[in-house]
């Protein structure tokens, strides 16, 4: 018996002006790409605004939507790109006709957030008491205005039940990817990265490329350890040596630090270690072993270990892209 053609999947995406460009193209471009066996389009993915005038991005040009709001409860997934709309974005407010758009949306669909698209969300309180993302570089904005959600901008997707959100701009395509993986296997959602030319998978657990502020050794708490941490992380620290130098018990110590920090003191000092071994893969000239060692790994094993679990990526291929990145532009073009 020949097998019927898999009814598509409606996806909406709602574009908020001023909506970034580059985000807004990700879902019609990813999941509009994903075919059957048949060669049959498996999400039917219409762009809507608040109604069908024009609407302007970010990037300085226009787009003309193909329907309105009505599309929202049209869609069994709803996907909302990155946005600059200033009630979201500065007071944790929406526009009465946007709440009332968002409210249309049906109780089973799937709702998604491209970077800053979460505001959105979150001012919708749709995402109160759930996991989310967004772009690291909005993350204490985000917290200032929806303190509700739970926030991890280390995180390039994030899935909670039928909430989705992705960190900034290329890890929508990640999130994209990983909605077609869920919906329709590997196998399709590998073949639509060929077609993007883009990495078939990056795991949601995988850390944004993030640059943090050093603790002052003036703070309060636990940060003059912290501080004193970041100085010696080629040095053995266990956690009594470290609660001895903040003159607490182990105990208060690790209350304190994961009060303060959100981690437990080991996880902080294991991210503290890849972040400074990234570092010195990008600017020195140093040997996989001596950056391990630097960097309070051990051994190269261990930093690989460690590289390959938290961002996907050996020493050496980091070391090479961020190398790329820092040549300049006139000797990238090839002058």
């Amino acid at each position: 018996m020949t097998g019927t053609a898999p009814v598509p999947h409606n996806v909406a995406v709602l574009a908020l002006e001023p909506v970034v460009g580059f985000d807004l193209t990700i879902a019609p471009m990813v999941l509009g790409s994903a075919e059957g066996a048949d060669g049959g389009r498996l999400y039917d993915v219409r762009v809507c605004g608040m109604n069908t005038s024009a609407v302007w991005s970010t990037m300085g040009y226009a787009i003309l939507p193909q329907g309105g709001p009505e599309l929202l409860a049209w869609a069994d997934t709803v996907i909302i790109p990155g946005t600059q709309l200033p009630g979201a974005r500065r007071e944790g407010t929406l526009p009465a006709e946007v709440s009332q758009a968002l409210a249309t949306i049906r109780e089973d669909a799937r709702i998604v957030s491209i970077c800053t698209g979460a505001f959105v969300l979150g001012a919708a309180g749709l995402l109160d008491g759930r996991r989310a993302t967004t772009h690291w570089a909005h993350a204490q904005d985000f917290r200032r205005l929806y303190p509700r959600v739970c926030l991890d901008e280390n995180l390039l997707f994030v899935e909670d039940g039928r909430f989705c959100s992705s960190a900034g701009l290329a890890a929508g395509l990640d999130l994209c990817l990983h909605l077609v993986r869920t919906d329709h296997g590997s196998e399709i959602a590998n073949a639509v990265a060929r077609y993007a030319v883009v990495p078939p998978w990056r795991e949601g657990g995988q850390s944004q490329f993030i640059d943090r502020n050093v603790p002052e050794d003036g703070s309060d708490g636990t940060a003059p350890t912290r501080a004193w941490m970041l100085r010696h992380l080629d040095r053995e620290l266990d956690l009594a040596a470290l609660a001895v130098h903040a003159r607490m018990s182990v105990r208060t110590f690790t209350r304190r630090f994961k009060s303060e920090t959100g981690q437990a003191p080991g996880a902080w000092l294991q991210q503290q270690r890849l972040r400074h071994a990234r570092h010195l893969l990008e600017s020195t000239e140093l040997s996989i072993d001596e950056v391990a060692r630097a960097a309070g790994m051990g051994t190269a094993a261990s930093l690989r270990h460690h590289m390959r679990t938290e961002l996907g990526v050996p020493p050496l291929t980091y070391r090479k892209t961020f190398r790329a990145v820092r040549q300049p532009v006139g000797q990238l073009r090839g002058s």
